[in-house]
């Protein structure tokens, strides 16, 4: 398992060049670039996940198709008596959506799978790193984080948190683009109080574990 992990880090770039359009699309939905998409992007998935706080998962999936089926099926009848009653040939009334192409093509398919294939490769790199403690200080770091977490988790369940985190990914963003230079400069003085109280914890660290990370 090391010298997989050891092959991993050895072949991982610093850096990936591929950005799927993927990535665009969804920074432009948490930005509000285009308002209806957003709104109802957010209001859907708000809608789902209250569905699931209150339902199996099952049940909100059958609900939903067949809401879907409901509307589909009742449009495509009514088109059908216009149709029949006006003697058109419109054809079928879905016959764009139909004909648009959703297969995915191998290249796009490998495309995606290399940009998460690198994540997933530089996550193990990290993990392995913070859990063997590598630097004291970064997996105190984890383990602080990890203790919050249990707090969260006893307050909160995991509905709760993908709701809470679904609003901020719609507010928090527009936030930050609007006020960019206010939170900008508490973030810098956050950052820089516990860079310093970092410094300071690693300064008091014994010699043996200061050596151990240098090599």
């Amino acid at each position: 398992m090391t010298d997989e992990l050891d092959s991993l880090e050895e072949t991982t770039p610093i850096s990936f060049p591929i950005r799927p359009p993927s990535l665009v699309a969804v920074q432009e939905l948490a930005y509000w670039r285009e308002p209806k998409k957003s709104g109802l992007v957010f209001g859907g998935s708000l809608l789902v996940l209250f569905a699931l706080a209150t339902c199996s998962a099952i049940s909100v999936v059958s609900y939903v198709l067949l809401a879907v089926l409901c509307v589909t099926i009742t449009f495509r009848v009514y088109k059908s008596v216009i149709q029949a009653v006006q003697k058109s040939d419109e054809g079928h009334p879905f016959k764009k959506l139909m004909d648009r192409d959703i297969t995915i093509s191998p290249q796009k398919f490998r495309r995606h799978m290399d940009y998460a294939l690198t994540h997933i490769n530089r996550g193990l790199v990290e993990a392995r790193r913070l859990i063997l403690v590598e630097d004291v200080v970064d997996s105190l770091k984890l383990a602080g984080v990890m203790w919050l977490l249990t707090y969260i988790g006893a307050v909160f369940n995991g509905i709760t948190i993908l709701i809470l985190a679904d609003m901020l990914f719609f507010s928090t963003p527009l936030l930050y683009e609007k006020n960019k230079a206010i939170i900008d400069r508490y973030i810098t003085l956050a950052r820089s109080r516990l860079e310093t109280k970092l410094t300071k914890l690693h300064d008091k660290l014994p010699g043996a574990v200061k050596r151990s990370k240098a090599e």
